[in-house]
């Protein structure tokens, strides 16, 4: 539920069981506060004069009179207090009173109101009424047990007050704490998005090859242990210099994106696919055999660039390592396959002159 379809006692879970309860440690009577009942018509009179007076001390001190800030405010202040001190003598002391309690704690805390300032504060409301009660009242023993009850009251008040101080602090703290939570949960976020950003490749979204021998060394420790194969394969594209030359750099550029986009889909997921740079690709197949690669990635994947760009040929070379010719390190296999794929560009440049040797 919204804290603003609550009470301050719903939101402080306070109850009026509660509130009994600190009537009673405090041995604060229901005979006890009928007296002040009975004399609230006596008091009433000549309240605004104790209050006045009150707000004149009060306003003598900076802190205060910096908070108060107009007359507009002190004139709301005087009327508020005149009301409290109306209240105190009124006889009802349910959840409306104890909420009011509440609400000027809050009020007080919002504002900046230090705990001492207002202790202060009450200090001097107590010692001007019971000098007015006493001016009013010439029984003795009348005027102790009402000085007595309001004692009492005032302890019951300023506890309130003084709690609502505490629990909006730990609610300040609360909520400081939960920003401070979302703010790491962002900055983590946003660490793991620049963390992947800076492992791909901006133009082609592959892996970025800066990577390529940490993870490879990895995926091979872990092929060892499950005497599994690994194949990795280099690619290259046919005539790309040509391309670039002949129809600009952002047809290049196209060029690389669907090589990219055909990669990724023949990939699985267990696969690592990087650009290794300028128009080379590099593919790292975990659990994956030489002899599978040939029969089915690699058919799949000239099929699906030829569906993405007729006429654009790839020179592609493999390398497998397994636990049966014994493993190979990360840049060994790498360098193998790179050279492998070497010799398919010389093979595919050989045919390409081949028509033009014949007619010459």
């Amino acid at each position: 539920m919204k804290a603003t379809n609550q009470t301050l006692m719903h939101q402080m879970h306070i109850s009026m069981q509660d509130i009994e309860r600190r009537k009673q440690l405090l041995g604060l009577t229901d005979l006890e506060l009928a007296e002040l009942a009975s004399i609230g018509g006596i008091v009433a009179p000549i309240l605004d004069s104790m209050v006045d007076e009150f707000y004149e001390n009060q306003t003598s001190i900076p802190e205060i009179a910096t908070l108060i800030g107009d007359l507009d405010t002190l004139k709301r202040l005087q009327r508020a207090q005149h009301q409290y001190l109306l209240d105190l003598f009124s006889g009802r002391y349910d959840s409306a009173y104890v909420n009011n309690r509440l609400r000027i704690g809050l009020v007080h805390k919002r504002i900046g109101v230090e705990p001492k300032l207002y202790l202060s504060a009450v200090h001097t409301l107590k010692t001007m009424l019971f000098r007015l009660i006493q001016r009013t009242f010439n029984d003795t023993e009348q005027y102790q047990r009402i000085i007595n009850t309001l004692e009492k009251l005032f302890m019951f008040d300023t506890t309130l007050v003084v709690e609502t101080y505490v629990w909006s602090l730990i609610n300040e703290v609360k909520i400081s704490r939960e920003k401070m939570e979302q703010y790491a949960h962002a900055l983590e976020f946003r660490a793991q998005e620049m963390e992947e950003l800076s492992q791909r490749d901006p133009l082609t979204g592959l892996l970025n090859v800066r990577h390529l021998s940490t993870l490879l060394t990895s995926i091979l420790y872990t092929a060892q242990r499950n005497h599994e194969p690994v194949t990795v394969v280099f690619i290259d594209i046919n005539d790309f210099k040509k391309i670039n030359d002949e129809q600009g750099h952002p047809r290049g550029d196209q060029v690389l994106q669907t090589v990219a986009a055909a990669i990724k889909s023949v990939a699985r997921l267990d696969d690592h696919c990087f650009r290794y740079g300028g128009d080379e690709f590099c593919l790292v197949l975990p659990g994956c055999s030489e002899k599978h690669v040939e029969a089915s990635f690699i058919p799949r994947l000239l099929e699906a660039v030829a569906e993405m760009e007729a006429g654009l040929s790839l020179s592609i070379g493999l390398c497998q390592t397994d636990h049966q010719q014994g493993y190979v390190d990360a840049m060994s296999l790498v360098q193998q396959a790179d050279a492998k794929m070497y010799q398919e560009k010389k093979n595919y440049k050989r045919l390409q002159e081949q028509p033009m040797s014949k007619e010459a």
